[in-house]
């Protein structure tokens, strides 16, 4: 009698799930060299990028993976190599342009590495809540933390971390401390400032964001020491909380102030409420006030009018965490990156003081 002859492997969508669209048997490496007729190590060096498998063989391998929907198991890989290739990301604020934009800068960066980014989100700002976020975090075996959180309170916190793995903080520190990225805020202030300085304006007005940001006080220190080396007055501070609505309930006390000329705003959305602010109080930008903000995001420069701005480079942001992140891993325990210098980008919303 002969032997019974095996069932042939499934093909296109039957290999992945039945009728009902529930997922039938999880697909192995096995599966995925059966189809390509190659061994699973053969599958295992594709998948590994390895240099010595012919451009037919992987082709064919590469087809498999696709009909199949092979998904590579990244626990096993874990146990075999103990390697995740997992770099988790703690986040909040995620409204805001500056945490969403360095974390896709990240994410983008991480695509020309050999990890990926899980995430946890900070629903709240405390001790209790970062250790939460961290705890979910390690229970993906993930190899490094990277915290973009930019309130003050996180700081500390973050430092009295003991995980066991590297942990990175983005925009947590003006001074290049290891394991720290971002972005030189006061600098950045400082060229806001000294830019409507010398259009001839005898000093800046400031509208700050809230004082338990990072950036914010960062940005505020840069403004105040800026006018203090030019031995210029430093006007009492408007505090708004980045939206455009808090920029425009600001600007119209603004408007009503006897001898502003010049405003430099914590950043683009408050610089929005303030334009519209002056322009419904019949003040006119740059004729009457002349107006600075900060980021540089993209509707900056279809504001009417087009606004003057400080640009962070997020993107490169992202590259330089990413690099941060290799070297400790491979050994660098100190390392450290430069502060990015931002860039002044000016437009219309700037000029010489009125008269």
């Amino acid at each position: 009698m002969s032997p019974p002859t095996a069932a042939p492997l499934p093909r296109g969508p039957a290999a992945r799930s039945t009728a009902e669209g529930a997922v039938s048997r999880s697909t192995r490496m096995e599966d995925v060299g059966r189809l390509a007729g190659v061994s699973h190590m053969t599958v295992s060096r594709v998948l590994n990028n390895a240099e010595n498998v012919r451009p037919g063989t992987r082709d064919r391998v590469i087809a498999a993976i696709a009909e199949l929907g092979y998904r590579r198991n990244t626990a096993a890989r874990t146990l075999v190599t103990r390697r995740s290739g997992l770099i988790g990301v703690v986040t909040a604020e995620m409204g805001q342009y500056g945490p969403s934009s360095t974390l896709l800068a990240l994410e983008a960066a991480a695509r020309d590495t050999a990890y990926s980014l899980t995430l946890a989100g900070l629903t709240k700002i405390s001790a209790d809540a970062l250790h939460s976020a961290a705890e979910r975090l390690l229970d993906q075996a993930v190899e490094a933390l990277v915290v973009v959180v930019a309130h003050r309170a996180v700081l500390p916190l973050t430092q009295s971390l003991d995980l066991g793995v590297p942990v990175i903080v983005v925009e947590g520190d003006l001074s290049a401390m290891p394991l720290t990225a971002g972005v030189d805020q006061a600098e950045g202030a400082r060229l806001a400032t000294e830019h409507l300085l010398a259009l001839g304006h005898t000093t800046v007005h400031h509208l700050t964001g809230p004082s338990d940001w990072i950036e914010a006080v960062a940005r505020r220190q840069g403004w105040e020491a800026t006018l203090c080396a030019a031995g210029r007055a430093v006007p009492e501070v408007l505090e708004g909380d980045w939206s455009a609505r808090s920029g425009y309930a600001h600007g119209r006390t603004i408007a009503a102030q006897q001898g502003t000329t010049a405003v430099f705003v914590a950043n683009d959305q408050m610089a929005l409420g303030l334009l519209a602010a002056l322009r419904d109080e019949g003040k006119g930008v740059p004729g009457d006030i002349s107006v600075v903000g900060f980021d540089d995001i993209p509707e900056a420069e279809f504001f009417h009018p087009p606004l003057t701005t400080v640009r962070q480079d997020f993107m490169e942001l992202g590259r330089r965490t990413m690099n941060l992140i290799e070297r400790v891993l491979a050994g660098e325990k100190g390392a450290t990156a430069s502060l990015l210098a931002p860039e002044l980008v000016v437009r219309s919303s700037t000029s010489a003081p009125p008269g």
